[in-house]
């Protein structure tokens, strides 16, 4: 018998609560080399995503993939610790489901992370940018993770993108990352999405830069989609891991995958420090 999109999720979900009784209220997408911050949570209870019916399966390194339930600072938070990308051979649809889980287990916010390569001369290796607006080129490539058959149980057919990323949400990260003292190394900017795996050529990271990209990575843009779609607030953060080249004679600035997780591994702890004092901000306005 031939499955929605909804009634798969529907088994999904049926399967994660009767493990989980709690009702989570953030939802955290942890990028490549940042999974350390699921180590922090409250009484945390995991669920490989090899468990979950329907569940895609992450095959990269940095990416453990499972589902992560706890407390931060008495917020009910459920993490994502791997994604999957479109990459790894899986369809748009397919790497939206776990977010689209976790809008149905009941998030307000969510908060998607990733590792980024940097175009832009002000910014640096190690530094945090704050997603305030993307360029999806997977999207204008007709890859948008909401074309096909419309269900209007996840919201409406015709979306607005000027808003997805919260200004208050914004706003709160910035404030806590100037109360813990990390605001020298937190930005703000426009991240770019490309399919990868490959990193781009020369030409291709001049022409996105050109475009107005700031950092530029695999994954995060269609995520906020259909987050965004189902009425969850999100907020973007990328870590910068590395200069992109953008010069033919600065062959120096070739990158690794394993560059990238090293980074993510460097930076952890200013990384949960950076959430954490977020999540408290958050805790403000929520009824925990």
């Amino acid at each position: 018998m031939h499955l929605s999109e909804y009634d798969r999720l529907t088994e999904s979900l049926n399967y994660v609560r009767g493990i989980v009784g709690m009702i989570p209220k953030v939802g955290i997408v942890c990028g490549s080399g940042l999974g350390g911050l699921a180590s922090i949570l409250d009484q945390p209870v995991s669920i490989p995503y090899t468990k979950i019916p329907h569940f895609p399966k992450s095959t990269v390194v940095g990416h453990s993939g499972e589902l992560i339930f706890g407390y931060m600072d008495q917020v009910p938070i459920v993490c994502m610790k791997g994604r999957v990308h479109l990459y790894e051979g899986y369809a748009v649809h397919e790497c939206i489901r776990p977010i689209r889980l976790m809008a149905m287990l009941g998030i307000e916010v969510l908060c998607v992370t990733n590792a980024a390569g940097n175009v832009n001369k002000n910014f640096h290796p190690g530094d945090f940018m704050i997603i305030r607006d993307h360029i999806s080129f997977p999207s204008l490539a007709g890859e948008n993770p909401l074309r096909g058959p419309h269900d209007e149980r996840f919201g409406e057919r015709f979306v607005t993108m000027s808003n997805a990323y919260d200004s208050d949400l914004i706003n709160q990260f910035r404030d806590a990352s100037i109360e813990i003292n990390l605001e020298h190394c937190v930005k703000k900017g426009t991240y770019a999405m490309v399919v990868g795996p490959t990193y781009e050529t020369v030409a291709e990271a001049r022409a996105l830069k050109l475009l107005g990209a700031d950092t530029i990575g695999m994954s995060t843009v269609h995520e906020i989609i259909a987050a965004h779609q189902m009425g969850v607030r999100c907020l973007g953060i990328s870590l910068i891991t590395n200069d992109i080249l953008t010069d033919y004679d600065s062959m120096e600035s070739i990158v690794e995958h394993d560059t990238v997780v090293d980074m993510g591994a460097r930076k952890s702890k200013d990384f949960i420090s950076l959430i954490c004092a977020f999540i408290r901000s958050v805790r403000k306005e929520m009824k925990v």
